[in-house]
């Protein structure tokens, strides 16, 4: 359990990192097309193209951790990723972080332990195949729900001739996504867990295919929400979805069990909690921050308005073949940086 939980934080990190490398080289970089001078570019670029192998590398060995453990416990601990992305722009990019932020990288460490500790009594049972259907009809239905609404709130804001979106399209954009982020673990799951069963081999990149499209379907609901949406709700929506999302359909759908044990099944729990507590921290930090009372503010070091601007300017996503990486798009932007503190 622990060697698939270390290849999770391992796989996490790379593809979270990857990205912000692959961003700080496409700052100087033309537009990505398939000109042989433009591909040039890229390979060239010394920190794009090493932020690529990391991603890359980073999605293999989640494929590999997925194989070993069950994925209500792959998944939860892959939202770890973004406090390993915060410790590496603090010591890296010299991203100055506040105290909320630290608050949100302990919870998370915690609630990687907890689950380590508790996730090694999980056995993973046969997969039903009359379970697959359902799984599937219940996502397909809870998606018609959710544009229903969201078609309801447009129609209603273009009423009142309102131009910024509303709270519910945030939050129904940012659930989507993290379904999908979700399910694709889940579908990768489901090819080695046929093998074990006796399926064919060619159900691993049968299944990768169809994770790496609902991973792109939910970057796609993602990127939607971010160009009008505020950054903050709909990452923090995707973030929670998809550890919820992992861990019931894995449940659901591919047998998992809770331990027998009552202190593994609290440890197991407590750990999905803070997991999902660190990483509403992680993504809200700064908006925590500006809230908290002056007084209080003046006590606390670091980084109470860092990058606030950009956090709220226009956010931009860089697609990622990965079935496994989520990485939020305000995170890109305020961990790059800006002339204005390179002069500083």
């Amino acid at each position: 359990m622990w060697e698939s939980i270390c290849l999770t934080l391992a796989a996490t990190a790379g593809n979270n990192i990857g990205k912000v490398l692959q961003k700080k080289g496409t700052v100087i970089l033309p537009p990505l097309s398939f000109k042989l001078k433009v591909i040039r570019a890229y390979a060239v670029n010394k920190s794009w193209a090493i932020g690529f192998l990391m991603d890359i590398f980073g999605a293999l060995l989640m494929l590999r951790a997925l194989s070993l453990a069950p994925v209500s416990v792959i998944q939860p601990v892959s939202g770890c990723g973004l406090a390993i992305l915060c410790i590496f722009s603090h010591f890296y990019l010299q991203e100055v972080m506040n105290v909320i932020d630290w608050m949100g990288i302990t919870l998370a460490g915690i609630g990687t332990i907890g689950v380590g500790a508790g996730g090694e009594e999980q056995e993973a049972s046969s997969v039903s195949i009359i379970q697959l259907p359902c799984l599937a009809l219940s996502v397909v239905i809870l998606f018609v729900l959710l544009n229903g609404w969201l078609r309801i709130c447009k129609r209603q804001r273009r009423e009142q001739e309102l131009m910024e979106y509303e709270v519910v399209e945030e939050i129904i954009y940012g659930l989507e996504s993290g379904i999908l982020f979700g399910m694709a673990s889940v579908i990768s799951k489901m090819g080695f867990v046929f093998v074990e069963q006796g399926f064919s081999k060619m159900l691993i990149p049968l299944c990768v295919s169809i994770s790496i499209c609902c991973s792109g379907t939910g970057f796609y609901y993602q990127t939607r929400g971010l160009k009008h949406g505020r950054a903050i709700v709909i990452s923090t929506c995707a973030a929670v979805a998809s550890i919820v999302t992992g861990v019931l359909a894995g449940m659901l759908a591919l047998g998992e069990r809770l331990p027998s044990a009552p202190v593994a099944r609290l440890s197991l729990l407590l750990g999905w909690l803070f997991i999902m507590t660190g990483v509403i921290l992680l993504v809200s930090s700064t908006r925590l921050m500006r809230h908290l009372p002056w007084p209080l503010r003046k006590l606390i070091p670091g980084g109470v308005d860092r990058n606030f601007n950009l956090r709220r300017s226009g956010s931009h996503r860089v697609k990622d073949p990965s079935p496994s990486a989520v990485i939020q798009a305000s995170t890109l932007h305020h961990l790059i940086p800006t002339p204005a503190k390179e002069k500083a």
